[in-house]
C-alpha cells in the first residue's frame, strides 16, 4: 500500500512516499522548482515521488498532511482575541489574515480530494507537529522514546512534548506560539541583520565565535517566573503583534544599545548577542529535557522542527542532557513533516507498530549518463567520459590532490538541507586558501561559517569522537588529538568540527573517494559544502547542476560518469 504524505501547505512544501514501512521517495518543491520556498500543493514533489514508485493518483491508499487548518486557525484566533482589547487594529489585520489562509488551505485539501482517482483513500489531516514528532520517532528505530518538537509557530503551535512506545506518540504537552524559542530566536537573527525565516543558521555559527555577555538577561527573557520549561517574559517584548522586530524598550536599556534600524550593531556586539541567544536555548532545553528524562524514566531521545537543524545546539543535547541515545530528524524542518504525516497515515490505517530506522537520505531525483549526455550536449559543454568508476575517483583525486576545487554530482539527491555527498562541492582540507576559495569565490558567505567534513564510518574514531549523528551531518564531533593537529582550521568552539560519517553501504562511490583519498594524503578526509549557488536549494538535476558549475568558481564537474573542467 502506498501512502503519501504532504508538508503543510504553506511555505517549504514538500511530498514523501511509502510503500508500506518503506521510504520509496521524498523531495521538497522548492528544489524541483529552484525557488527559495514553495508554498501551496508540492505538485512536482507529488510527480516525482509517483514517477519513482511508478504508480499513479489511482495506487495511491490514503493521503496524509501535515496540517489541520480549522485547528490551526482556532489556536491562532484565541491568540489574536488576547490581544484584542490592547492592539484592535493589528488583532483584526493578523485575524483576517488567518482567515485568508483557512480558506486558501482549505481549498487545497478540496484540490487534493480531487486528484484522488482511488475513492476509497481518505484524504487525512494531522496536527502538524504530530507529524514532527512522528518523522523524528518512526525514522529513530527506537521502541520507546521522549520527543521534543520545537519551531516558530507550526499548525498554530511551537513545539510538543510527546512519549512514543508500542508503536504509537502520546502528546503530554503543548507549546504555545506566545513561547516560542525558535520565534526569538528568529527574531535576534533579524536584529543581527540576517534573514528571518532563513537565515538563522547564520546566527548559529556568529555565537561560536565569542563568549555569551548577555547570557543572565536571556535567561531572564526566556526563563519568566523560574519555570521549568521555556516561558517568554513579556517585558522584554511590545504589546499586541510587533510586526517585524517586536523587542521592548527594556530589552535595548539591556543591552545598552539604541533601536535604530539604519545604524548597524558593531561586529562583537552583534557576536555577543548571538552567542547569548544561543548559551540560553541550549541551557534551558538541556534543564527541561534533564527534568523530562528522570520523570519518564526513558533513555531515548528524538528532536525534530526547525529549531533542530542547530548541530550546536543538537551536540549540546547529545552531551549534557543525560539520554543512551539520541536521534534528531535531519529533515527538521517544514519538510520532514510530509514524511511524518505518511508514517501516521500508515499507523492509522495498517496499524504498524514498528518500523525500521532511516538509513540514508537519499530519497529524490537520480539520472541516467543519457540523460545528463542530453543535458551537456544542449549546453555546449566540452567534457571527457570516463568509463569506470576507478577513472571517476581516480580522475577526482588527481584534482582534489591539486588543490582544486570538484563539484560532485552522483547518484540520487538528497532530501533536506544538507549536502551528504550525492550533491556536493568537495576540497582537499590541506589545498592552500581552500576555506577562503570556498567562501569568497564559490559560497560568498561570510569567513565565520564553518565548513563539514567527510570521512569513512570506520576511520572516524581515529580523528574525531562522532555522534550517531553525524551520519546525517545534524551534530557536531569532538577532534581528538590526531584530528586536532591536522583539522584544527575547521574547528569551531574550540574543538568541536561538522562531521559527516559515510558508510560503505549506504554509499559506495563516495566512500570509495574518501578512502583512495586517503591512501594519498594526510588522511581520508574531505571538505563537503553543500552543491548550490549563493540563495539557491541545493542542486538536483543535471541542468541545474552545468547551470551552478559554470556560474561559481569551482574548478571541475564529476556528474555522473562524465568529466567536465574550467582548466
Amino acid at each position: 500500500m502506498y501512502f503519501l504524505g504532504l508538508s503543510a501547505l504553506a511555505h517549504n512544501t514538500a511530498a514523501a512516499l511509502l510503500n508500506g514501512s518503506e521510504i520509496v521517495a521524498a523531495i521538497e518543491e522548492s528544489k524541483l522548482t529552484r525557488s527559495r520556498s514553495a508554498y501551496g500543493i508540492p505538485r512536482a514533489a507529488i510527480r516525482f515521488c509517483m514517477e519513482q514508485a511508478r504508480i499513479d493518483w489511482a495506487d495511491i491508499s490514503a493521503v496524509a498532511i501535515a496540517n489541520r487548518p480549522w485547528r490551526t486557525w482556532s489556536r491562532r484566533t484565541a491568540s489574536h482575541l488576547r490581544f484584542l482589547p490592547g492592539a484592535p487594529i493589528s488583532s483584526a489585520y493578523y485575524e483576517s489574515k488567518a482567515i485568508g489562509e483557512l480558506a486558501t488551505e482549505l481549498n487545497n485539501h478540496r484540490i487534493i480530494r480531487t486528484m484522488l482517482q482511488n475513492p476509497r483513500a481518505p484524504v487525512l489531516a494531522f496536527d502538524h507537529h504530530l507529524c514532527h514528532a512522528a518523522s523524528a520517532f518512526y525514522s529513530s528505530g527506537f521502541d520507546r522514546a521522549l520527543i521534543l518538537t520545537s519551531d516558530e509557530q507550526g499548525g498554530g503551535e511551537s513545539g510538543i512534548i510527546a512519549i512514543a512506545e508500542a508503536g504509537a506518540v502520546r502528546v503530554l504537552q503543548r507549546i504555545s506560539c506566545r513561547d516560542s524559542l525558535a520565534w526569538l530566536y528568529s527574531q535576534i537573527t533579524e536584529l543581527l541583520g540576517f534573514l528571518p525565516h532563513e537565515h538563522e543558521h547564520k546566527t548559529q555559527w556568529l555565537a561560536a565565535t565569542t563568549e555569551p555577555r548577555f547570557l543572565e538577561m536571556f535567561l531572564r527573557i526566556i526563563r519568566h517566573n523560574g519555570k521549568p520549561h521555556p516561558r517568554l517574559n513579556p517585558s522584554y517584548f511590545k504589546r499586541g503583534f510587533a510586526g517585524r522586530l517586536a523587542f521592548s524598550k527594556l530589552f535595548y536599556d539591556e543591552l545598552g544599545i539604541t533601536f535604530d534600524h539604519s545604524k548597524e550593531l558593531p561586529a562583537k556586539t552583534r557576536a555577543e548577542i548571538a552567542s547569548s541567544i544561543q548559551k540560553a536555548t541550549e541551557l534551558v532545553l538541556l534543564g527541561m529535557l534533564n527534568s523530562l528524562r528522570k520523570n519518564h524514566n526513558c533513555k531515548n531521545l528524538c528532536l525534530s522542527g526547525g529549531l533542530f537543524l542547530n548541530p550546536l545546539l543538537v551536540s549540546a543535547i547529545e552531551t549534557d542532557a543525560g539520554y543512551e541515545n539520541v536521534f534528531v530528524q535531519p529533515a527538521s524542518g517544514n519538510e520532514g513533516a510530509a514524511l511524518g504525516a505518511a508514517y501516521l497515515a500508515l499507523q492509522e490505517i495498517e496499524n504498524v507498530s514498528h518500523t525500521p530506522a532511516l538509513s540514508h537520505m537519499y530519497l529524490g531525483p537520480s539520472f541516467t549518463n543519457e540523460e545528463v549526455k542530453t543535458v551537456l550536449d544542449n549546453c555546449k559543454a566540452n567534457y571527457r567520459w570516463l568509463a569506470s568508476q576507478d577513472e571517476i575517483i581516480r580522475n577526482t583525486i588527481k584534482l582534489l590532490l591539486s588543490g582544486k576545487i570538484v563539484s560532485w554530482f552522483q547518484g540520487r539527491a538528497e532530501f533536506g538541507p544538507r549536502a551528504l555527498g550525492n550533491r556536493s562541492l568537495l576540497a582537499s582540507p590541506w589545498a592552500s586558501y581552500v576555506k577562503e576559495n570556498l567562501n569568497d569565490y564559490v559560497k560568498h558567505r561570510e569567513p565565520f561559517r564553518p565548513f563539514a567534513l567527510s570521512i569513512a564510518e570506520e576511520d572516524a574514531g581515529k580523528y574525531f569522537e562522532p555522534p550517531r549523528s553525524a551520519e546525517f551531518m545534524a551534530s557536531m564531533s569532538k577532534l581528538r588529538a590526531e584530528g586536532a593537529a591536522l583539522l584544527s582550521p575547521f574547528a569551531v568552539c574550540g574543538n568541536l568540527v561538522r562531521l559527516h560519517l559515510v558508510k560503505r553501504e549506504v554509499n559506495p562511490l563516495y566512500w570509495s573517494l574518501l578512502k583512495n583519498f586517503g591512501s594519498q594524503s594526510l588522511a581520508p578526509v574531505l571538505v563537503n559544502a553543500s552543491f548550490n549557488l549563493f540563495g539557491e536549494p541545493l542542486v538536483v538535476s543535471p541542468r541545474d547542476a552545468v547551470r551552478s558549475y559554470f556560474c561559481s568558481g569551482t574548478d571541475a564537474l564529476m556528474i555522473g560518469s562524465f568529466m567536465l573542467s574550467k582548466s
